[in-house]
Order: structure tokens, then sequence, then C-alpha cells
């Protein structure tokens, strides 16, 4: 008798949000191809144009987001004249800590070039401070997780801060 050893999940895919990016002069490094710095900036700017594609007025006005933690695999360099597609898509949330996943391929033939992991953590504009999100934001920007709710132990003290929507 067949049995399925694990279930399908009916969870739907999460949308997929491509940003096309032209590399800049002063992105190339001193051996000719992109500076693996410039990634982190297009991984920021991927997850930004999202954001302000995707939220409500309200929730853009309600919140700001900050990078805890950057986890980016460099697999293959851009080189100048690539253009480049960022593809980025929301992954499970903690209650404070949202993860978001993004390739970086180039786009004439979909090489793909770095791929990041990415945890955000909402705040509160007036207070600077980390704060709950409605429940349309975590609906939109978040997949059920089926680690029920672990931010993988990466909690708001590590990694850079950057602004997300400011």
């Amino acid at each position: 008798m067949d049995r399925l050893l694990f279930p399908a999940t009916t969870a739907p895919e999460p949308e997929r949000f491509d940003l096309e990016i032209e590399i800049r002069p002063a992105d190339i490094d001193e051996l000719g191809h992109v500076n693996n710095t410039v990634y982190v900036r297009w991984v920021q700017e991927a997850a930004i144009a999202h954001w302000r594609a995707a939220a409500s007025p309200q929730a853009q006005k309600d919140l700001v987001w900050v990078v805890v933690r950057h986890e980016i695999d460099y697999k293959h360099p851009a080189f100048p004249g690539d253009r480049i597609r960022a593809r980025t898509w929301v992954g499970p949330a903690s209650r404070l800590a949202f993860e978001r996943n993004t390739e970086i391929a180039r786009a004439r033939d979909g090489k793909l070039l770095a791929r990041a992991r990415t945890l955000w953590v909402p705040l509160d504009p007036r207070t600077g401070r980390p704060c709950e999100v409605s429940q349309e934001v975590r609906q939109r920007f978040s997949v059920p997780d089926p680690g029920a709710g672990s931010d993988r132990g990466h909690g708001p003290a590590a990694g850079t801060r950057a602004r997300l929507g400011t």
C-alpha cells in the first residue's frame, strides 16, 4: 500500500517581486566586477521596492523596518554591462522578526549570482522601538512557519540596521 510519508501542503507559494537593476560605475571594484557590498544594497533596494509596491499607505505610514541579519551566498560575479534582476519574497515570521529571501541573477540568462536571507524587524517610526504589525501586514509579508514562530535564534540585537521604507 502506498502511503505519503509527508502530507502534501496546501500553503500557497509566496508572491515573487522582481526589481531590474543597472550596475553603476561605482559598483565595480579593483577586480573588475561588482563589489560584494553592492549585493547587500541590492537586497535592501528590492525589499524597499516590494514594501512600497505591496503595503497599504497606512502600513507604510505606521511602520519602518530595520535589518537585523543578512546572510548572503555569492555564487558568480556580476560585471559592467550586465543587467541584474533581484527577485524577493517573504518567508516565515516570529513575533518581531520577518524573514525575506532574495535571489540576484543576471537578467539576460537568469544565471544565479547570489542568494540572500534577511531578517527584518518592524519599528514604530515615532518611537524607534520594535512594534507589533497589523494582521494585514503579517498576512501580506510572511508565510506560515512550520517551525511555529522561531526566528532561528537571531534576535534584533544582531546584524546591521537598514531602514525599510524611509
